[in-house]
């Protein structure tokens, strides 16, 4: 099997936010998908070793801040290969918080998606969260990044917990 076939699906570059108490916290993905449209509802697909999994399963809410091609290479960093475990990723980071609380990245990002969690499905290593959409702004008119620009044009890698991770 030629697993960078998979490369050829059509994905985006996203910063997945949620909070837990009084802390927030953030990370990169790339599976997410609108599934329905009446009402709307998004998945999102996070692996379980990550710390925005147990804060999106504890605050059954979540965002979606969709990034411009112009993201620069760190902000991805920042999100993508650093735990909120261990630093605070919004550090220097312009945000608001939404209507639930949770972090809308306004740097950088072309328009949100807010959730309310309405369902999961354990697929093993991750978890598909199933959202119903309460708000949705589109912040610029600049081109979102893809997932193929951010490996042909940034150069970018997967970490090991990406659905789209290939050893």
């Amino acid at each position: 099997m030629n697993s960078n076939t998979l490369f050829k699906i059509s994905y985006g570059v996203y910063v997945i936010t949620s909070k837990k108490e009084n802390k927030i916290n953030g990370m990169i993905a790339t599976t997410i998908t609108q599934i329905t449209s009446e009402p709307a509802r998004i998945s999102v697909v996070i692996n379980k070793q990550n710390l925005t999994h147990k804060f999106i399963s504890d605050n059954k809410s979540f965002n979606v801040s969709i990034l411009s091609e112009k993201a620069p290479f760190n902000l991805i960093g920042q999100f993508g290969f650093k735990s909120g475990r261990d630093s605070n990723k919004f550090e220097d980071i312009n945000i608001k918080l939404s209507e639930l609380g949770n972090p809308i990245i306004l740097d950088n990002s072309v328009g949100f998606i807010e959730a309310q969690l309405e369902n999961s499905l354990d697929v093993g290593t991750h978890t598909i969260f199933i959202g119903k959409i309460i708000n949705a702004e589109i912040l610029s008119e600049e081109n979102q990044m893809t997932y193929d620009y951010y490996h042909k044009v940034l150069k970018g890698k997967s970490p090991k917990t990406a659905p789209t991770f290939v050893k």
